[in-house]
C-alpha cells in the first residue's frame, strides 16, 4: 500500500515537471516572437537546464550507501525504465545516429559500415539484456558489474579484470559524451569549446557527487522528458512542414523516393562533375607529393617564404602578408607530420572525388552489386558483412555495458527489473523510430533548399558552427561558379541534429530545445558512466570488493566522491583534444564491453562448468584480441610507430566492429580453459 502511494506521489510529480517544461517553451517562444535575442536564448536554455538538474542532485544528496550505489532498490519499473532510455540515449543517439544516417544511408558502404545497423544493434542488445542478464544479475542483490565476478567466480583476478574493462570501456565512452557536452554548451552560450566542456561538466558533478544513483536516477527522468521534446517536436515540424503531416515515421516514406530523384539528378550535374574533377585533381596531387616527401616539403616551403617575401617587397595589402605568413607557420613542421597530414588529404579528397561527396545513396541495399563486376561484388560481400558484424558487437555491447546494467539493481524486485527493460525499450523506441526520418527530411531539406544558393548569400549559421569546430561543417567554392553544389558541403555526422532546426527555417526556440536536449543526453549517461567509473576504482579495486580496508560505507562513499571529481577532469581533459567523432568512440565503447563481459557472464549464468581459470582467460583473450585489432588500424597509432600502409582487414571488417573476433574468442576460450581445469567446488551464489 505504502509502494503505491510512492508511485502515485511520482506521477503527480512528473506530470507537474512536463507541464513545467512545456510551460516554459511557450513563454520562450512568446519572448522570441516579442524581440528577445538569439543570443540570449541559448544561454537561457543551458542555465535552466543545468540548474534543474542540479537542483534534483541536490535534492537527492546522500551518504547511505544503498542510495549511493543502487538508488535503495526503490526504483519503479516504468520510472527505472526512463532512466535508463535517458542513460542510453547518450550524444551518440541524439545526436549523432541521424548523422549517421545522413553520411551513410540505410546500410552504410563498404568502408563506412552503420546506418540502420546501429538501430537494430542496439535496440537488439535490450532483448539480450531482458533474456540473458538483467533479472539473474538483480536477484543478487549487488553493487557493480564487476561484484558478479567476484560472487560467481571467486578470487580476486576476475573482479579486477571486470574493474579494469568497466572502466576502460566507460572512459572511452564518457569522453564521448563530454566532447558532446562542448560541443553544444560552446554553442549555446558562444564560448570556447574547451570552456563549454567545463561549464556542462558542472551539471554532471552536482548530480553524481551530492547523489549518486539516488540523484543520478531522477536526473535522468527529468533529461528524458527534455530529450524525447528536443527530438519530437523538430521532426515533427520538418514533416510537417514538407509533408503536411506530422507524424515523421509514417509518412517520411514519400521523401526517399523524391531523395533517389534529387541523388539521380546530381549524378548527371555538369557542375557536380566539375567538383568532383578539382577534388580528384587535388588527391593527385597530394598522392605526388607523397612520392618524395622531402622534396616536396622544401619546395613548398621556399614557394610560400618566396611569397611572403614579394608581398613584402611589393607593399601590398597588411591582411595578404597576414595570410602567406599564416600559410608558412602551418606547414608541416618536419618530413613525417607532412606524410601523415598529405596521406590524411589525399583519402579525403579521393573519398569526396566520388559521385555524391562520397556518400552513399541513401537507400540502397548495399554498397557494390551482387550480379555486377568482381569488384562490385567484393564491395557488396564486403559492406553486407560488415553491416552484419557491426550490429553483432552493438548487440552484445548492449548487454555488457556496466553502466547499463547496474540500472536494474535498482528496482525493487527481479519481477520489476524485467519489467523495466520492457519500459526502456518503450522508451527507447519512441525516438528511434524517428531518426531515419530525421535523416532523409534533413538529406532532402539540403538537397532542396541549400544546394544551389550563391555563396554571398548562405544563411549565418553556417558560418557560427564552422567557428565551433570546422570538421562538424565546411563549405568552399571548388569549381569558383558561386553556387553551392553538394559535393561542396560537408557535414560532421555530430551536426546533423543539432544544425536541423536552423536549416529547416524553425523558430531559434527549437534550436536552443534541441541543444538541450543534447546536453540532457551527454549529461545523463555521462553520469551513469563516472558513477560506474569510480564504484569501479574504489570499491571493486581500491577495497577489493571489501575484502581490504576498515572503512565504513559511508567513508567509502565519500572516497568514490572524490574519485569521481578527478576522473571527471581527466576525461573532460580527454574530450578537449578532440580525439574523434562521438559515433566512432561510442562504437568502440560497445565492442570493448561485448568482448570483456559477455562471455564470461552469460557462462557464468547458464553454465555451471565454468571455471575462475576459464573467466580469466577467456576475458582477457577477448579483450586482447579486441584491443589489439583497434589499435593496429589506428591512424594515429600507425603513425607513431612510422607505418604508413594501412593494416590489413581481417575479413574485410572495419576497427569498428572489433568485438566480432573477441567475442566468440572468449567464449571458446572459457570453454577450453574450463573444461581443462577442476570444476568449481564451491560454486558463487548464482548457482
Amino acid at each position: 500500500m505504502e509502494y503505491r502511494a510512492y508511485k502515485r506521489r511520482l506521477h503527480r510529480i512528473l506530470a507537474t515537471y512536463v507541464a513545467c517544461v512545456v510551460g516554459f517553451l511557450l513563454l520562450m517562444l512568446w519572448a522570441e516572437q516579442q524581440g528577445l535575442s538569439r543570443q540570449w536564448i541559448g544561454p537561457i536554455f543551458m542555465f535552466v537546464s543545468v540548474m534543474a538538474y542540479a537542483c534534483i542532485g541536490i535534492y537527492g544528496r546522500t551518504t547511505d550507501a544503498g542510495d549511493y550505489y543502487v538508488a535503495g532498490r526503490r526504483i519503479p519499473a516504468m520510472y527505472n525504465g526512463m532512466a535508463s532510455a535517458a542513460d542510453w540515449m547518450s550524444a551518440a543517439s541524439f545526436i549523432s545516429l541521424a548523422g549517421g544516417l545522413y553520411l551513410q544511408g540505410f546500410s552504410g558502404s563498404d568502408g563506412q559500415p552503420g546506418g540502420l545497423a546501429y538501430l537494430l544493434g542496439w535496440t537488439g542488445g535490450f532483448c539480450l539484456v531482458a533474456m540473458l542478464i538483467a533479472p539473474h544479475l538483480r536477484r543478487l542483490n549487488l553493487y557493480t558489474v564487476p561484484d558478479y565476478f567476484g560472487v560467481r567466480y571467486g578470487g580476486l583476478w576476475p573482479r579486477r579484470i571486470a574493474a579494469l574493462a568497466a572502466i576502460a570501456c566507460s572512459f572511452t565512452y564518457v569522453v564521448a559524451q563530454i566532447y558532446g557536452v562542448g560541443l553544444i554548451a560552446s554553442r549555446l552560450t558562444g564560448v570556447q569549446f574547451e570552456v563549454g566542456i567545463m561549464l556542462g561538466l558542472g551539471g554532471v558533478l552536482v548530480c553524481s557527487f551530492l547523489g549518486g544513483m539516488r540523484a543520478i536516477t531522477w536526473t535522468q527522468v527529468a533529461q528524458y522528458v527534455i530529450v524525447l521534446l528536443a527530438f519530437l517536436i523538430p521532426v515533427s515540424w520538418l514533416a510537417y512542414k514538407q509533408l503536411g503531416n506530422p507524424l515523421a515515421p509514417l509518412v517520411y516514406g514519400q521523401q526517399v523516393q523524391r531523395l533517389g530523384e534529387l541523388e539521380r539528378q546530381l549524378l548527371d550535374s555538369p557542375a557536380e562533375k566539375e567538383v568532383r574533377a578539382e577534388y580528384l585533381r587535388r588527391a593527385r596531387d597530394y598522392e605526388a607529393r607523397l612520392s618524395d616527401v622531402p622534396a616536396a616539403l622544401e619546395q613548398e616551403r621556399r614557394q610560400l617564404q618566396e611569397r611572403v617575401h614579394a608581398l613584402r617587397t611589393q607593399r601590398a595589402d597588411m591582411a595578404l602578408v597576414m595570410a602567406a605568413q599564416r600559410n608558412l607557420s602551418m606547414l608541416p613542421k618536419d618530413v613525417d607530420a607532412a606524410r601523415e597530414r598529405w596521406s590524411r588529404a589525399m583519402h579525403d579528397n579521393y573519398e569526396r572525388a566520388r559521385a555524391l561527396g562520397g556518400l552513399p545513396p541513401h537507400s540502397q541495399a548495399f554498397a557494390g552489386d551482387p550480379d555486377g563486376t568482381p569488384e562490385q561484388q567484393r564491395s557488396f560481400r564486403t559492406s553486407r558483412i560488415n553491416f552484419l558484424a557491426l550490429m553483432f558487437c552493438l548487440m552484445v555491447g548492449t548487454a555488457g555495458l556496466p553502466h547499463l546494467l547496474v540500472r536494474y539493481y535498482t528496482t525493487p524486485t527481479v519481477a520489476e527489473a524485467r519489467v523495466s527493460v520492457a519500459w526502456s525499450l518503450f522508451f527507447i523506441v519512441l525516438l528511434y523510430m524517428s531518426a531515419p526520418a530525421l535523416a532523409v527530411l534533413v538529406k532532402y531539406e539540403v538537397m532542396e533548399s541549400l544546394v544551389g544558393s550563391r555563396f554571398d548569400a548562405l544563411p549565418g549559421w553556417i558560418a557560427q558552427w564552422s567557428k565551433v569546430d570546422a570538421a562538424l561543417l565546411s563549405v568552399s567554392d571548388i569549381n569558383g561558379d558561386g553556387i553551392v553544389q553538394f559535393g561542396e558541403l560537408r557535414f560532421g555526422a555530430d551536426l546533423i541534429m543539432l544544425a536541423m532546426p536552423e536549416l529547416g527555417g524553425l523558430p531559434y526556440v527549437v534550436s536552443g530545445l534541441v541543444a538541450a536536449g543534447g546536453l540532457a543526453a551527454a549529461l545523463s549517461t555521462a553520469d551513469g558512466l563516472m558513477l560506474t567509473i569510480t564504484n569501479s576504482l574504489v570499491r571493486d579495486l581500491y577495497f577489493d570488493g571489501g575484502r581490504r580496508g576498515s572503512a565504513t560505507p559511508e567513508q567509502r562513499v565519500i572516497l568514490s566522491k572524490f574519485a569521481l571529481l578527478a576522473v571527471a577532469m581527466l576525461a573532460a581533459f580527454v574530450a578537449a583534444l578532440k580525439p574523434a567523432e562521438i559515433l566512432s568512440l561510442v562504437s568502440a565503447s560497445f565492442s570493448l564491453a561485448g568482448a570483456a563481459f559477455v562471455p564470461a557472464m552469460v557462462c557464468g549464468i547458464f553454465w555451471r562448468r565454468a571455471t575462475r581459470a576459464g573467466a580469466i582467460a577467456g576475458m582477457l583473450a577477448g579483450l586482447a584480441v579486441t584491443v589489439y585489432y583497434m589499435l593496429v588500424n589506428a591512424q594515429a597509432v600507425r603513425s607513431f610507430l612510422g607505418l604508413t600502409a594501412p593494416a590489413p582487414l581481417w575479413f574485410g571488417i572495419q576497427p569498428i566492429s572489433a568485438a566480432v573476433f573477441g567475442v566468440p574468442l572468449g567464449f571458446a576460450v572459457i570453454w577450453a580453459v574450463s573444461l581443462r581445469t577442476p570444476a568449481p567446488r564451491a560454486p558463487g551464489r548464482l548457482l
